[in-house]
């Protein structure tokens, strides 16, 4: 018998840390070849350990959460044998990679959702049960770790619920059979207190986003537009649009930003304030929040301002799809110098969202509602529409972009945005 250490290996090129983010092993357990050891993040991405060898797990390196230098032990292994005979490199590959991504088709919508995709509508549930806990952990149904706990906690029976056209039940599947089942939307549930780690994405989301209010002093601009213009283009472009993808809002919003942009060459810029020096991008490489389980990711969209907006809607939703799924490169995760941030269908009137450092803004779409307001015709005479209105957030670094700035870049993007054929012209 002879002890085998497991080093942390290079998991990527100028990574020199990895933090634990969950143990499938313990001391005293029995690992053959290739059986899951640890996941580790490093940076933006969760990689997979598997042991090299077969044995019996004598010492771990940490605790979740604790952060290990590549090269160092991870797990040292018990062996039959010498352990110093040659063992094959060990596999990394994503975690995300085992397992089934909860897909959504990208539709047409009344509003940017960047963030959040609304999933297509489905039947209403055949069966109506009564509430009472029950173990969905095992049930044999396809759905998210995410849509699983969800519906524990609303002691769903995952069983009972007629999924969509693949036979994976989403979030959507779950809302609809709340809104068929009154049953189920009685008293507030009560319960107990729980600790959690803050470890992984979460934490990496809490360190940037209390370095960026720490270091840059934000302001914010409001501004409400009218898109009804904007809305009756974007149905026509998708009306016989034959193999191109349906537009929804936002690219369309990012042609008019980065039409905009060579105007306000201060809102697209990264500012290095260690060294001091300010970078104004000629080039738009936008950032766009999307939601995971795993939390919120930028993934970027390289280049905006020379993709028309139907290219810019496929890359939108190739670029959301690989975050949710967690196949997201590292350089389709960084390099971005203006970010775009929307609570879809959540909405909301108005949003101050939190700079995405180094950047120096971000814009924040919010809900479009309809409202009637007073509107001059081509004849001259006032009368009362019903008219699409949205209104547009931008959060800036004071340090660097000035109120007027802001304000002077809103209201040009307003103008393009209601004259919206300018869009589509060179």
């Amino acid at each position: 018998m002879s002890k085998f250490t497991f080093n942390l290996p290079d998991i990527g090129e100028g990574i020199a840390e990895a933090e634990i983010v969950a143990w499938h092993v313990k001391v005293g357990d029995r690992v053959e070849e290739d059986d899951q050891l640890a996941d580790m993040m490093t940076d933006k991405a969760t990689v997979e350990m598997e042991s090299p060898v077969a044995g019996t797990v004598v010492s771990v390196a940490g605790d979740v959460g604790d952060v290990i230098a590549i090269g160092a032990m991870l797990v040292e292994i018990e062996v039959e044998g010498d352990a110093s005979e040659p063992v094959p490199a060990p596999t990394v590959e994503t975690v995300e990679d085992r397992i089934e991504p909860e897909t959504t088709e990208a539709g047409e919508a009344d509003h940017a959702a960047a963030a959040v995709v609304a999933p297509e509508p489905v039947p209403a549930p055949e069966a109506t049960p009564t509430p009472a806990p029950v173990d969905v952990s095992q049930a044999k149904v396809l759905a998210t770790p995410a849509v699983r706990q969800r519906a524990r906690e609303l002691g769903i029976d995952l069983a009972q619920i007629k999924p969509a056209e693949d036979g994976r039940i989403r979030h959507g599947d779950l809302d609809q059979f709340l809104s068929y089942n009154s049953a189920f939307t009685g008293a507030a549930r009560t319960r107990s207190d729980e600790e959690k780690k803050v470890i992984g994405m979460r934490r990496r989301i809490a360190e940037n986003m209390a370095a960026s209010k720490r270091n840059i002093p934000h302001f914010s601009y409001v501004e409400e537009v009218d898109v009804t213009a904007l809305e009756e283009m974007r149905a026509q472009l998708n009306t016989g649009r034959g193999e191109k993808p349906k537009l929804t809002i936002l690219p369309l919003l990012i042609t008019a930003i980065c039409k905009t942009l060579p105007d306000f060459p201060m809102i697209n810029a990264r500012y290095d304030d260690e060294a001091g020096v300010v970078t104004q991008h000629g080039s738009v490489h936008m950032g766009m929040a999307t939601q995971t389980d795993a939390g919120l990711m930028v993934p970027v969209i390289r280049n905006a301002q020379g993709q028309n907006p139907w290219q810019l809607a496929r890359e939108i939703v190739r670029l959301a799809e690989a975050a949710r799924t967690g196949k997201a490169k590292s350089e389709e995760l960084s390099g971005g110098t203006l970010t775009v941030t929307s609570l879809g269908p959540l909405g909301g009137v108005a949003t101050t969202p939190v700079i995405n450092r180094p950047e120096v803004a971000i814009i924040g779409p919010n809900r479009i509602i309809e409202r009637p307001m007073y509107v001059t015709g081509t004849d001259g005479v006032e009368r009362i529409e019903k008219r699409k209105l949205m209104n547009i957030s931008i959060s800036c670094d004071h340090r660097v972009v000035d109120g007027w700035d802001a304000a002077s870049f809103i209201q040009q993007l307003k103008k393009l945005i209601e004259t919206p054929v300018l869009l589509l012209a060179d």
